[in-house]
């Protein structure tokens, strides 16, 4: 039996079957539903999730108050501070990234040589040169301009660079971690679905309980290590993209 060109045999499609993996099999399922939502999760139960590790100073001894006293183990004063300071508590971390370069570069350069070289006596032996070299009977050779050279070079080069990106977004952020040296580790992510597209937003970092308003939110210029991820998923992103097959030959074709 011969297939048509156009379905390749059963050993062909299992291949392409498992190339592509569950990815595809999720696909099947989701044709004519709109992708799903993941669900809440604790971020620590992730599979691939690794607390962070830092430099950190010796930990300080901790002095504990007497029975009547007002000062509460922990507190940053009398009264209950509302900011996220504790593994659990959420934060609204402030992205407003604006960022304009523009580089222009040219260089120019420029040589030119010329050189001159005669012999106008050469032990009466000047006389004999159309003898030895050859020349046109109507030029003789003129002993005092017997070589002459010149070079010219010249190269421009021009360069420019011009980018410009602008992120402004709020996320609400999950403190996953609290260092030994009280900085807090959080990490929030936001997913909307629209139609039949997804969009996500992650951001992640290290943050200072001091740089926490009393708003209890931080601008992102103050978070260390701070990755911001803004992208999508669904059927507009899928046609944006190249197929599977394109994309594994721009890895292996050299040209």
């Amino acid at each position: 039996m011969r297939w048509p060109l156009l379905f390749p045999p059963p050993a062909g499609l299992l291949a392409m079957l498992l190339v592509a993996g569950c990815t595809v099999a999720e696909r099947l399922q989701q044709v004519g539903s709109p992708p799903p939502l993941r669900p809440i999760d604790n971020p620590v139960d992730r599979g691939g999730y690794r607390p962070v590790t830092l430099p950190m100073p010796e930990p300080e001894p901790q002095t504990s108050a007497g029975p009547s006293s007002l000062w509460r183990s922990g507190a940053r004063g009398f009264f209950k501070d509302q900011r996220a300071r504790r593994v659990g508590d959420i934060l609204t971390v402030q992205v407003t990234i604006s960022d304009k370069a523009e580089l222009n570069n040219q260089s120019t350069r420029s040589r030119k040589n010329a050189d001159d070289l005669g012999l106008s006596r050469v032990l009466g032996l000047e006389t004999r040169f159309d003898n030895v070299l050859p020349s046109p009977s109507s030029s003789p050779i003129d002993p005092a301009s017997l070589v002459a050279a010149g070079s010219s070079m010249s190269n421009l080069g021009r360069g420019a660079v011009e980018r410009e990106e602008q992120i402004r977004l709020n996320v609400a952020a999950l403190i996953t971690q609290v260092l030994p040296n009280g900085n807090l580790v959080v990490e929030g992510r936001q997913e909307v679905r629209v139609n039949f597209e997804i969009r996500e937003i992650l951001v992640a970092g290290v943050v200072r309980p001091e740089d926490i308003t009393p708003r209890n939110t931080i601008t992102h210029e103050k978070i260390a290590e701070l990755r911001v991820g803004y992208g999508g998923r669904g059927q507009i992103t899928d046609v944006q993209q190249p197929r599977y097959g394109a994309q594994i030959l721009d890895i292996l074709l050299p040209y």
